[in-house]
């Protein structure tokens, strides 16, 4: 679509060489010049949730759940997709301390058992699988 924009060729002749309907074209030129009704009011909610996530200095760490629970004590009716598609799209996402290997002390990490493997060097003979016969 740019491209027709882009060069001084006819927008209908190259239009009905790739097939594609004129009125998908000034369509899109529309959107290009005016958002929509849902693209403004994504934009409002993004800054009620900046307002929401810097609050104090913890609040830059909420995620959707929680930046959702407080637009709506704010009187706020929004759902709760809809917030985390916003925040989705604008890269704002719950900061953790952490992660799955994190512990309470810093600088040390989980210990996780050794895994059990078999091996024949040791017994010479497979562990009994108990779908034998009984004899």
């Amino acid at each position: 679509m740019s491209f027709i924009d882009a060069h001084d060729f006819l927008a209908g002749l190259v239009l009905r060489v790739l097939g594609i309907p004129t009125s998908t074209y000034y369509d899109w030129r529309a959107r290009r010049v005016s958002p929509s009704r849902h693209e403004l009011d994504d934009a409002a909610l993004l800054e009620q949730i900046g307002k929401v996530r810097s609050v104090n200095e913890f609040a830059a760490t909420y995620g959707s759940p929680r930046v959702w629970l407080e637009l709506r004590r704010q009187g706020v009716r929004v759902g709760r997709k809809r917030v985390e598609r916003v925040m989705r799209e604008h890269g704002l996402q719950a900061r953790t301390c952490g992660g799955a290997g994190a512990t309470a002390r810093p600088g040390r990490t989980r210990r996780t058992p050794p895994r059990r493997t078999w091996s024949t060097a040791t017994s010479g003979s497979p562990p009994p699988t108990g779908s034998g016969s009984r004899t």
